[in-house]
């Protein structure tokens, strides 16, 4: 089976811009450019999302995690989204963690606010992420929140069978 590029990235950890794995611990950091006027992201930081979603599918893969494959990306994608599409900053950090039964996901934009949980209404096109991103955590016996300042969101999942 070929090497798909989130693979290469995922084992290729010396070379700057490249994700960083240390032990049980992934992490990318990327430019951003600034939202445009009505919150739409530039094509290449919908990639940069894709990417992570990529990432995070291939390190569960990798620790023999599938059964999370599809909730983590989800929660990737909207931690991501969100933190480029609301963050001030002119850079984004996703790290991921595999420790103690728990899976760790957390984006870093700089910004110190804390994302809020919004009531969409049913024709709303967007504002469900965080919702979901709660909804996901708890099914799987986690949560979601934010670092103390406010710069970082994260979300933990428990790991089936307590792997870690």
């Amino acid at each position: 089976m070929p090497a798909t590029a989130a693979d290469r990235l995922l084992h290729d950890h010396c070379r700057p811009g490249h994700p960083h794995l240390v032990d049980d611990r992934v992490s990318v950091c990327f430019e951003v450019c600034p939202p445009g006027s009505r919150g739409e992201i530039s094509e290449r930081d919908a990639r940069r999302v894709g990417m992570a979603r990529r990432l995070t599918a291939a390190r569960l893969r990798y620790c023999g995690l599938e059964a999370l494959v599809d909730d983590a990306k989800l929660i990737v994608s909207e931690l991501v989204t969100n933190a480029i599409q609301h963050g001030s900053g002119a850079q984004v950090t996703f790290t991921m963690t595999v420790r103690g039964g728990f899976l760790n996901l957390a984006v870093h934009d700089g910004t110190p606010c804390r994302p809020v949980v919004r009531n969409a209404p049913d024709d709303a096109e967007c504002g469900r992420g965080l919702f979901l991103v709660d909804c996901l955590a708890s099914a799987h016996g986690g949560a979601w929140g934010t670092s103390d300042d406010g710069t970082t969101t994260w979300c933990c999942l428990a790991v089936p069978g307590g792997q870690s």
